[in-house]
C-alpha cells in the first residue's frame, strides 16, 4: 500500500476551518477562494481516506477521523512554525562573540547577559571565558566583538576601565595550612595573578609550592575555602567562606590592583549595548568594594 505524507498546507486550511466555524470564513482568513477550500479538504480527506468535516445545516462539525488529525496536525505546524522562526533568526540574526575574564564570568554576569537576551532575542550571543591574556590576544586578532579582561595597567582605547584590588586570601572557617613552604592555589601560566604571586614571593626568597591549580574560578575557591592553600584573588571574587589576610603579618608580599578594561570592536549598536550592561555591572562592584 501507497503512503503520503501530509501536506502542511492542507492541515492548515483544516486548522483554519475549525477555527473559523466554515469555509468561507476559512477562505477569508487563508486569503483563498471557498471553491480552493473545498478543494483542499477533499485532497486531505482522500489522504486520510475518512471524511474529517461534515455538515450540519450551516453548522460544520469534526468527525471523529477529524478530531483525531487535529491535536496531531497542530503540533506538526507549531514545528514547522518553529523550525522555520529559528532558521530565519539564525540566517538573519546578529551574533555576539563575547570574551569574559573567567574570574568574572562565572559569578556576577549570568543575570545581565540573560536580561540582555531576553531584551534582543535577534541576537545570539557566543561566550568565552578565559585567562585575560587569551581574550587580549583573541580580541587583538580580530576573534571577539566584546571583551572584559585584565592587565597590569588599562588598555589604551578601551571603551571602560576600573581598577581592582588584589589580596591574599585563606578559608573564613578552617585554620591556615602549614605556611612552610606557601602552599598556592593559582590558576594556569598565563594568569595575571599567579606571574605577580610569583614573581614577588622570589625576590623576598619566600619558599612556596603549588598546591593546587586549575583554570576554574570556583575550584581555587573550593581549594581555598577547605584550608588547602592560600590564593591571590580580586575583590569580585571574594565569597562568604573567604578571608582576606593581613599579608604584613604573615610576611607576604603586598599585591598590586588590576585594571579590567573593557574594549568593544566597532559594529551594531547590539555590541554596545551589551557593553553597556556589562560596564554597569563592573562599575557597581568597583563603587561597592571602594
Amino acid at each position: 500500500m501507497q503512503t503520503h505524507s501530509l501536506d502542511l498546507e492542507l492541515l492548515r486550511t483544516f486548522i483554519g476551518i475549525v477555527d473559523s466555524g466554515g469555509f468561507t470564513r476559512a477562505g477569508e482568513r487563508l486569503h483563498r477562494t471557498q471553491s480552493t477550500i473545498s478543494q483542499q479538504i477533499k485532497r486531505l480527506e482522500d489522504q486520510i481516506g475518512q471524511p474529517l468535516l461534515c455538515r450540519r445545516g450551516r453548522r460544520i462539525q469534526v468527525t471523529e477521523a477529524g478530531e483525531v488529525l487535529l491535536g496531531y496536525a497542530r503540533r506538526m505546524l507549531a514545528l514547522d512554525d518553529e523550525a522555520r522562526a529559528m532558521l530565519v533568526r539564525r540566517e538573519t540574526g546578529e551574533i555576539i562573540r563575547l570574551g569574559i575574564s573567567e574570574d568574572f564570568a562565572g559569578r556576577h554576569l549570568p543575570k545581565v547577559l540573560a536580561a540582555f537576551s531576553r531584551a534582543n532575542p535577534q541576537v545570539r550571543l557566543d561566550i568565552r571565558a578565559d585567562l585575560s591574556v587569551k581574550l587580549r590576544d583573541d580580541f587583538d586578532q580580530g576573534e571577539l566583538d566584546v571583551a572584559l579582561f585584565k592587565g597590569d595597567r588599562p588598555m589604551a582605547g578601551a571603551d571602560g576601565v576600573w581598577p581592582e584590588n588584589v589580596s591574599w586570601v585563606g578559608s573564613a572557617a578552617e585554620a591556615l595550612p602549614r605556611l612552610e613552604p606557601l602552599p598556592l592555589a593559582l590558576f594556569p601560566h598565563g594568569c595575571l595573578f599567579r606571574r605577580q604571586v610569583i614573581e614577588r614571593l622570589d625576590r623576598l626568597e619566600r619558599n612556596w609550592r603549588i598546591a593546587y591549580v586549575s583554570p576554574s574560578l570556583a575550584s581555587i575557591q573550593a581549594a581555598v575555602a577547605c584550608g588547602m592553600a592560600l590564593a591571590p584573588l580580586g575583590q569580585t571574587a571574594l565569597t562568604a567562606d573567604l578571608a582576606v589576610l593581613d599579608a604584613k603579618a604573615l610576611s607576604l608580599p603586598l599585591l598590586s590592583p588590576v585594571w579590567f578594561s573593557l574594549v568593544v570592536r566597532p559594529g551594531s549598536p547590539s555590541r554596545h549595548a551589551l557593553a553597556a550592561d556589562i560596564a554597569q555591572v563592573v562599575g557597581a562592584l568597583n563603587q561597592a568594594a571602594a
